[in-house]
């Protein structure tokens, strides 16, 4: 009886035990790391870093959350950082959310879209006086953009060749693209001196900085390609994260929207507060100017992200054609109104 009230002490005990380690590993986290790129088609990211609304939504919602934000170049650098769990939410073009949610597919790593950050336009921008289509680029010009084959600007000059010469040639301008940090880009763009970068493939604000040069002309819309309004960038996480942290995740996507409502309320403070946290030379007449562009909108619903999907998988990139977005976003956003 002695030995039999010990085991039932003991197995109290490690009952106890199996139940608070179980609510430690359903705990959410306290802190989420937060991938961003360069532009200000991350406006409402650099908003909600420098006003703090991740931590500000949190506490409105009941909980403690710190935001750690981590500044990355190029959809491949992007989501290795994702798929390694260097941060948990990652922010990029929406080509390279569709290429990983495709690899992804039917586990608890899979990868979805959280919300749209952004429908920004980009441009192709050249030097050479001799290029006014992309018919024009000959094998002595060099396109920068942020990552070669995988960023969102190279799978929209991939669709504009195919676009002009067929599926077959989808990849005809690829071998003249090299990958670069846009402000680099820029850089060499408005020196023209002493590199080989001919033409960059950018958005807003180094687009607008470039054009300022009379040296240096447009080439394409996005939006030519995509018929009309196009989201650029999106906020995605794995489902395993959003599983795990579904208060944390809801309170990071409130807080964008909450950056949104601040952008739409008051270009000047959207432009200050930009200028300040990248510290970059923009004239915040000319920030404000750009926010100021009817193409460029920072909203929650994605728009025109399916037709990059079907294009994808038309060429082989992904194995999988989703039935509609919502198919690559998870089920808290197919209430909005996107495409």
């Amino acid at each position: 009886m002695k030995h039999s009230k010990a085991a039932f002490g003991l197995l109290g005990m490690v009952a106890a035990a199996v139940m608070a380690a179980s609510g430690l590993a359903r705990a959410e986290v306290t802190e989420v790391k937060i991938a961003r790129q360069f532009g200000i088609h991350y406006l409402p990211l650099v908003v909600m870093e420098d006003q703090k609304l991740v931590e500000k939504r949190a506490k409105a919602d009941g909980i403690e959350l710190k935001a750690e934000w981590v500044q990355l170049s190029g959809g491949a650098t992007v989501n290795d950082a994702l798929l390694s769990h260097a941060v948990d939410l990652s922010a990029g073009g929406v080509g390279p959310l569709i290429v990983l949610w495709d690899k992804s597919r039917g586990g608890k790593g899979d990868v979805k879209g959280l919300a749209a950050v952004s429908d920004v336009p980009m441009t192709l921008t050249t030097r050479d006086p001799n290029v006014k289509t992309i018919a024009d680029f000959t094998d002595q010009d060099r396109i920068a953009l942020p990552a070669v084959k995988t960023s969102m600007q190279a799978v929209t000059l991939q669709m504009a060749a195919a676009k002009l010469w067929g599926d077959a040639s989808y990849t005809k301008l690829d071998p003249l693209t090299v990958s670069m940090r846009h402000p680099d880009a820029a850089a060499a763009m408005i020196s023209g001196f002493g590199n080989q970068i001919t033409s960059h493939f950018t958005a807003a604000p180094y687009d607008f900085m470039e054009l300022k040069n009379p040296a240096i002309h447009a080439v394409l819309d996005s939006y030519d390609v995509y018929g009309g309004p196009a989201t650029l960038i999106v906020l995605y996480a794995t489902s395993k994260f959003v599983d795990e942290n579904p208060k944390a995740t809801k309170a990071v996507v409130e807080a964008m929207g909450d950056a949104m409502e601040l952008i739409r309320g008051d270009h000047r403070k959207a432009a200050e507060i930009y200028l300040r946290v990248t510290k970059e030379k923009t004239k915040l007449e000319d920030m404000m100017a750009m926010l100021d562009n009817p193409k460029i909108a920072f909203r929650l619903q994605p728009s025109n992200t399916y037709p990059v999907a079907v294009f994808l998988h038309r060429i082989g990139r992904i194995g999988a054609q989703p039935t509609s977005w919502k198919d690559f976003f998870f089920p808290s956003a197919h209430g909005l109104p996107g495409s």
